[in-house]
């Protein structure tokens, strides 16, 4: 698997993504009905810089980091992940989630947070407490599933100043670029 820096160009492959991902109103808050202008400005904004996950020659998922607040908040960086649902449960998540860990490291963040991750998105939870993130918060009831009706987003943290951070960042690299 490749994980590059995402081009503008690379948006008329992210978007298939984004629409599908988006479409069972389970994981993003985003409306199933959201614009291509709007889905662009998520990924390519000013401040965003966004990647991409390749395999067997295809973008098969994508993520940005962005500081999770201006100014006196710019020391932590906030990421978004989506994956092409169609390689799910294949890794894409864990290499993207490790990749953007040590970029953010990379540009001087101090931690990571997620400021809004759906309580029933099992996988996703999962994924980031196996890479170090502690629930630090519940927002009750503030998204609305699709199917379940009203559910919880936690909130999850992790330093990237720990010794426990360094150990992750000194693992061999599980792509080919940056």
């Amino acid at each position: 698997m490749d994980i590059r820096r995402a081009a503008e160009i690379d948006f008329d492959f992210m978007w298939p993504i984004f629409r599908e991902v988006i479409a069972s109103g389970d994981t993003y808050v985003f409306s199933p009905d959201t614009p291509r202008d709007d889905a662009f400005a998520y990924w390519f904004g000013s401040g965003v810089t966004s990647y991409v996950a390749e395999a067997e020659g295809r973008i098969v998922g994508m993520y940005k980091i962005v500081q999770n607040q201006p100014g006196l908040g710019s020391h932590i960086a906030n990421a978004s992940f989506m994956v092409a649902p169609s390689y799910s449960g294949r890794g894409v998540g864990r290499h993207m989630g490790l990749h953007a860990l040590r970029e953010a490291k990379r540009n001087g963040f101090l931690g990571m947070q997620f400021n809004f991750v759906v309580s029933t998105n099992a996988a996703a939870v999962a994924l980031w407490q196996s890479l170090g993130f502690a629930i630090v918060g519940t927002l009750p009831r503030v998204f609305r599933h699709a199917a379940l009706g009203y559910v919880d987003a936690y909130v999850m943290y992790r330093s990237l100043e720990s010794d426990e951070a360094e150990r992750l960042f000194a693992l061999p690299e599980t792509h080919k670029g940056t």
